[in-house]
């Protein structure tokens, strides 16, 4: 008669000892165990640093798996529950770094974007400029004088024509040549619509 203790309470100062051992030789059910086990504590541990439950459990069920893949190489000595728990956490760890890394890249895009579109308009608009510029210097005298006298100083007609001592009609018909002169102009800048 032995005095040694039966296999099963070798271990039993690690409650998780005989599991592991039943683990790292392929046992399906005590993989099981271990899932059901851990799996909630886990999910719940991965969730409190992810703020998503979803992701906590694609996380934990990941980490599980790769206990089951790396089963022939745990340490016989080891506790399955701080390896779990080390993993969850390192593997939370790095999807939020991940998130960082993308937000950050994503922030870097839109500013290179918007200061790739906006480089575009700041040439058209320097263009018009120009071509506005142009516009108002082949205005014949009277023409250039009415109409800056409405939309540089904010005259109205009848206060331009007063000025001018002119009719209100020529100064209609005087913004209406400075207006078309100034489509021509700017035809490149302006809508289909308008160039008409």
């Amino acid at each position: 008669m032995s005095l040694l203790p039966p296999a099963d309470d070798v271990n039993a100062q690690d409650p998780d000892g005989p599991l592991l051992d039943r683990l790292r030789r392929g046992d399906q059910g005590a993989f099981d165990a271990i899932f059901r086990q851990w799996y909630a504590g886990l999910v719940r541990a991965a969730e409190s640093m992810l703020r998503d439950r979803a992701v906590a459990e694609e996380i934990v069920q990941d980490v599980l798996l790769e206990l089951w893949r790396r089963r022939e190489s745990l340490d016989p000595n080891g506790s399955p529950k701080a390896y779990l728990y080390q993993s969850t956490r390192n593997r939370a760890l790095n999807h939020l770094r991940h998130l960082q890394v993308q937000r950050k890249s994503a922030l870097l895009m839109d500013r290179d974007e918007a200061r790739e579109a906006s480089a575009p308009s700041q040439l058209m608009a320097k263009e018009m400029e120009v071509a506005l510029k142009e516009g108002l210097e082949s205005l014949p005298p009277r023409c250039r004088e009415v109409f800056e006298l409405s939309r540089v100083r904010g005259l109205k007609y009848s206060e331009i024509a007063e000025t001018l001592e002119i009719s209100v009609k020529t100064v209609e018909a005087q913004m209406g040549k400075a207006l078309r002169i100034l489509r021509e102009h700017l035809a490149p800048w302006l809508p289909e619509a308008e160039r008409l």
